[in-house]
């Protein structure tokens, strides 16, 4: 029969390789937070956007959403405004039109960084609508439309609500911009387009095009 001071020794042998075990996994697991923190921001995966492209510039009534990591009251959603500013706390009132998703990230973090150790911002374009397109003539809803998810003469159509009655659903045509100021025509013949003849006329729309339907 073991004495009252071995079973307190086996007590507190076990106690304190208890308390070794649950300390080694606590830390494992910080550590483990740590390399997965670590893994989606190097990844782009600290906010829910999708990765940007630096090619893109900002441009009036575009959403950007603006993540400054482990800054949750500064992290915004926000919209560039008519003047190309936008606000932000802390950071004040920031021109953002003209400007690419990157380079605005490092004017973000340069005026941060008076408020905060090291900051961390991600700017992504979360939707589009300083690109637009126009649609002209025979249909219901004739005017200016923001460029989103690569539309094509299609789908411009039936953003605009369809042909009206009169309409010259063959004499269709796309005007484009070219970059020396010249304007190129492109056709479009929808009795075509839907009988399944000559798809590569059913673009997709950039930035200024002009459809036009007589």
């Amino acid at each position: 029969m073991l004495s009252k001071l071995t079973r307190a020794r086996f007590w507190w042998a076990t106690l304190c390789t208890f308390s070794v075990s649950m300390c080694t996994l606590a830390a494992a697991q910080e550590t483990t937070a740590r390399n997965n923190a670590a893994e989606m921001r190097s990844s782009g995966t600290a906010t829910t956007a999708k990765s940007h492209d630096d090619a893109y510039v900002i441009g009036v009534d575009d959403i950007l959403a603006i993540n400054v990591w482990k800054e949750p009251d500064v992290s915004k959603t926000v919209p560039v405004r008519s003047d190309g500013k936008i606000s932000l706390p802390l950071a004040g009132e920031v021109q953002a039109s003209g400007q690419t998703p990157r380079q605005l990230e490092l004017d973000l973090s340069r005026r941060l960084a008076a408020f905060i150790s090291q900051p961390e911002v991600t700017v992504i374009v979360q939707e589009i609508k300083s690109q637009k397109f126009n649609i002209l003539g025979q249909v219901a809803k004739p005017g200016a439309y923001p460029i989103a998810n690569n539309p094509t003469v299609l789908d411009a159509i039936a953003q605009a609500g369809g042909f009206r009655d009169f309409a010259k659903q063959k004499s269709i045509y796309v005007l484009r911009r070219n970059p020396d100021g010249t304007e190129t025509r492109l056709p479009f013949n929808y009795k075509e387009m839907i009988k399944g003849k000559n798809a590569d006329q059913n673009v997709k729309l950039q930035a200024n095009d002009t459809i036009v339907v007589p």
